[in-house]
This record gives structure tokens, sequence and C-alpha cells, in this order.
């Protein structure tokens, strides 16, 4: 029986239904000379929120796979909003390419106000990375980990920033918590709704860790539901899933500058000043699913990541 069964409730369920048809909080303060970095920013959600922030007189910092994409990025937001934006290049399902990035971030001179987290992917088949760890955790998870723990210490010297994931309520689809002994799905079939799942999952729970070490320092650290929003994800993975992507999903989404909408309000507005370790449904808090909330899990999921993404 699924040990996290007694916890599920019902209330919580429809609450996520209906937050689903609320539009976010709109913060309106500006937030200019403001250092926003943004992983995976030259498309879909990391893309609209770049020119949100841009709009709002942020500078801009993204780490993206393609180069000449991110130059094209900066170079739009520069003459359009007449703002600073740069850029490092890293491809996440690459240990090395996390771990240079993350020396760079950490070697600014500049504090960093806000850190989103987008860069993300989706699978429908199995695909180890080249450091032989299953791509939608290492992608989705593990590089997010690598990039909080590694710059702790900058973000307590700054005594201020926001850190920000976008999560998503597809957490729910990890109806038994990670599977710590399979991991990369050596003996499960794997299921691409499962796999981001327990990614998403494994956010969250890195969340409570990481909101407690930021405690009482100016840091907080929260994630978000971007709303159903019509983005590029999944285009990897061939014809019968864009079908029904197309058919199923992007028929009723929502424009993406709605997740855009939601992102600067959480990473902006004064109403969450010292609000930490919470899930939102764009901007209204909502309960995660009992997996996410297992601090046994929490503690070993964080000793598992400090292994696999070489911090020990």
């Amino acid at each position: 029986m699924n040990k996290y069964y007694k916890e599920y409730q019902w209330s919580n369920i429809f609450a996520m239904l209906r937050n689903q048809k609320r539009d976010p909080a709109v913060c309106t303060e500006n937030f200019e000379n403001r250092l926003v970095v943004i992983t995976g920013a030259t498309s879909g959600i990391g893309y609209a929120a770049a020119r949100k922030y841009a709009s709002a007189g942020a500078e801009i910092l993204c780490i993206n796979r393609n180069e000449t994409k991110s130059r094209q990025l900066c170079e739009s937001l520069q003459d359009e909003f007449q703002t600073s934006c740069s850029y490092l290049i890293a491809d996440f399902s690459r240990l090395e390419d996390i771990h240079t990035a993350v020396k760079k971030l950490f070697a600014l001179d500049q504090k960093i106000d806000v850190l989103i987290h987008n860069a993300g992917l989706f699978k429908t088949q199995k695909t180890l990375t080249e450091n032989n760890l299953e791509m939608v955790f290492q992608v989705n998870y593990l590089s997010t980990f690598i990039l909080n723990y590694s710059l702790m210490d900058k973000f307590k010297k700054q005594n201020s920033g926001r850190i920000l994931y976008v999560n998503s309520e597809a957490h729910r689809f990890a109806v038994w918590g990670l599977d710590f002994d399979d991991l990369n799905w050596n003996r499960r079939r794997y299921s691409g709704l499962k796999s981001y799942g327990e990614a998403k999952t494994a956010q969250l729970l890195s969340m409570i860790r990481f909101a407690e070490i930021f405690s009482g320092t100016g840091v907080t650290i929260n994630a978000m539901h971007p709303g159903n929003v019509r983005t590029g994800s999944g285009q990897n993975n061939g014809r019968i899933y864009k079908f029904f992507k197309r058919l199923l999903i992007d028929s009723n989404a929502l424009p993406i500058d709605v997740a855009a909408e939601a992102l600067y309000y959480l990473g902006v507005s004064p109403e969450l000043d010292n609000l930490s370790g919470r899930f939102f449904n764009l901007t209204t808090e909502e309960e995660p699913a009992p997996p996410a909330l297992d601090r046994d899990a929490a503690g070993r999921l964080w000793e598992l990541s400090l292994i696999a993404g070489g911090l020990e």
C-alpha cells in the first residue's frame, strides 16, 4: 500500500482545479538595475519571464544551451527595453557544464536578486546522460540542486535574494514518491509522466531543506506551477506526442505571459518578503502532494544529490 495514502486529501485536488482558473496577482513595482538570472530563457516561459523582467528595468543574465539564440535574445531585450542582458552557455545534461556555469555565477561582483530555475524537459522514452543519470532527473532537478547548493554562501552574504522553481502540478503524478533505489528506472517501466513528476517532487523536497538553511538570512526559495500555458516543451518526443499535446493541451492553453506575470509577482512583490518554502499555483498558495512534504525523503534526497552532483 502507498505509505502516503492516508495523507492525501480531496480538498487539495479540488483547490488545485479551482486555482487553475484564477488569474495571477500583479506586481507593479519596477526592478531597475536588479540582476535576474534565468535558466532556459530562449523560448517558452523563460523567454516570457526575461521580457517581463527586462520591461521593468531588470538586468538579465540567462543560462542557455544555444549561443545563437542567446545572442539574439540579448540583442532583442537591449534594443526594445534598453536594459543589460548577458548569457552563459551550459547544457544541463552535462554536469561539467553546470559546475562551470555556477562558478561564473559565484564569481559575480553583483548580487543575484532573483534566480529562476526554468530549464527543463519532458521525455517519453528513457534517456541517460553522459553522466549515467536519467535525463529528466538530471536536467529538471539535479541542475537546480547544484546551482542552489553552490550559491548558498553567495546568497547568504547578500542577505537578500529570491530563488524560484518553475515547478508543476505534475509533481502529483509521483503518487508513491521517489524510488530512491531506482532513480534511473532500471527496474521499473519508464513513464514520462511519472519521471517528470518525480523530478518536480525532488525540487519540492529540496526546497524544504534550502528554506531551512536560508531561514533568517533574507533569502527565500519558493516554487510555482506556471498554469496551463502554451509552450514548446516535449517537441523532441515524436509526432504522436506532439499531435496529442497540440490537441489536448495546447488547444486550451493560456497565453504564456500569464506565467511570466506570476514569476514577476513572486520575484518582486513586497507581499512575499520573508515568505519561503511555499508552493504556488501561479500566485495562489497550495499544499503540495504528500510525497513532496516528506522530511525524511528530503534528507535522503539531499545526501544522494550531493553524491550524484559531485558536491561531496
